[in-house]
């Protein structure tokens, strides 16, 4: 918002660093979640087919899909081995609900530690309110935590 300081935010601290708005302090050079993510993730409706977004995500760096909404929010995941199907079909009829996700002021290496316990390759970003952000790669997290 072009502000240099900002001294009273109503919804509160915790707020504002979950949106990974700029801090100070001694943790605030640490690599964090959201200076990983990009936003080049195949994204679609509800209502699209999954035939049609099937081939973008053959094309895509990702081997997955996310469904959004309204004002980008999260609604679920399109794996690619959930597309061998009728490619008519609906990206709700298919898309697996709710995938875990992460806010970006986690730190890169504690989301790079939780993803290699789990043997997940990536992280879904999203702000507190479930817009999406993008997708983190658990080896840029690694490589950025040393």
């Amino acid at each position: 918002m072009g502000f240099e300081q900002v001294y009273d935010y109503h919804a509160g601290k915790l707020d504002w660093i979950a949106h990974g708005d700029p801090v100070e302090g001694e943790q605030a050079t640490e690599p964090k979640l959201g200076d990983f993510a990009s936003d080049s993730v195949v994204t679609c409706g509800l209502d699209d087919q999954v035939g049609r977004v099937g081939a973008r995500i053959e094309e895509s760096a990702f081997p997955f899909g996310l469904v959004i909404g309204e004002g980008r929010v999260l609604l679920g995941r399109l794996r690619s081995s959930m597309l061998d199907c009728d490619p008519r079909l609906s990206a709700e009829e298919v898309m697996e609900p709710g995938p875990k996700t992460f806010r970006p002021h986690k730190s890169a290496a504690g989301v790079a530690a939780e993803l290699g316990k789990r043997d997940l390759r990536w992280a879904i970003v999203t702000t507190p309110e479930g817009e999406l952000i993008g997708v983190a790669a658990r080896t840029d997290l690694e490589a950025a935590s040393g």
